[in-house]
């Protein structure tokens, strides 16, 4: 029988040993290096790193290939949560428990942080490329896959239109394009990275890509509902926000019974997309019900 708390403990720690390798090799001391530090080794679920390497671990791969695509991708998520955080944008003063990187810094330093971070995302997975096992044109696809997942066709566009949307009514269609963009990407992208380092298949990453669009999809659901009951002791952030700023999202449009309903129907088609593949993707199918039934 397959645990998942163990798994998660145990690839938390790799990935947090690799960041800070990463940390130290490529960032001068200093309080720029301080603030990057801050927000990066805060903790966090470590969500996407993990399904990246999961994803390598599902179609046969080793989980080690895909350590440098995998904290890339922590990274990017971590200068995401930073900018997002900002006055100019969601303005929060509370992430994973503690005050916000421009709280406890400064908003000049959240901002440089936060670039710092990008840049040193990409700088990894340029090493990842020359170092790893696998062929350069899989290094490469991945490369573009997580800057395609990132930028203004991925997560900078979802954040933008999630801004737009403030005060407004969107549709559900409306909502759910600006989740697939903000939060669905990024998703999207560490799993199908993983399995391309992993020397998935066509037919693979395809599937593995179903997978994580309805995973994405329920990762966002769920957030909207711990945003109206959940704890914010163990959410580590605010609630109620999302009502404060009149934001449209899926317990407001469709009720939370319904959302919570919706957000099972997800899980069940992402374990549905992968039911052919073997013990090697039961991490994966634990993460689906893990991202719904968390508290946090």
């Amino acid at each position: 029988m397959f645990e998942l708390g163990p798994y998660l403990e145990s690839k938390r720690e790799l990935v947090n040993g690799y960041l800070e390798e990463c940390l130290s090799r490529t960032a001068q001391p200093g309080r720029l290096k301080e603030a990057m530090a801050y927000s990066l080794m805060a903790g966090g679920k470590r969500l996407r790193p993990i399904l990246c390497l999961a994803g390598a671990e599902a179609v046969g791969g080793e989980a080690e290939d895909a350590m440098p695509a995998a904290c890339a991708l922590e990274m990017i998520h971590t200068y995401s949560l930073i900018h997002d955080d900002l006055p100019a944008m969601d303005d929060d003063n509370l992430r994973r428990g503690k005050p916000t990187c421009h709280i406890a810094f400064d908003e000049a330093t959240a901002i440089l942080a936060g670039d710092a971070l990008l840049t040193m995302a990409f700088e990894t997975l340029s090493v990842g490329g020359d170092t790893q096992a696998p062929k350069p044109d899989r290094w490469l696809a991945v490369v573009e896959r997580i800057a395609r997942a990132a930028g203004g066709r991925g997560m900078v566009e979802g954040q933008m239109r999630d801004i737009a949307a403030e005060n407004a009514e969107l549709s559900l269609d409306a909502l759910a394009q600006l989740h697939s963009l903000k939060t669905g990407a990024l998703i999207q992208a560490s799993v199908c990275a993983g399995a391309l380092l992993g020397g998935g298949t066509a037919g693979q990453i395809d599937h593995l890509e179903t997978y994580a669009r309805n995973i994405g999809f329920a990762f966002q659901v769920k957030d909207d509902v711990l945003n109206v009951e959940g704890d914010p002791a163990v959410l580590g952030k605010n609630v109620g926000t999302d009502e404060l700023r009149h934001k449209s999202t899926y317990p407001s449009i469709m009720g939370l019974d319904q959302s919570k309903a919706f957000a099972r129907e997800l899980v069940e088609a992402a374990i549905s997309a992968i039911e052919n593949f073997d013990h090697r993707s039961d991490p994966l199918r634990a993460i689906a019900n893990y991202i719904i039934e968390r508290k946090r």
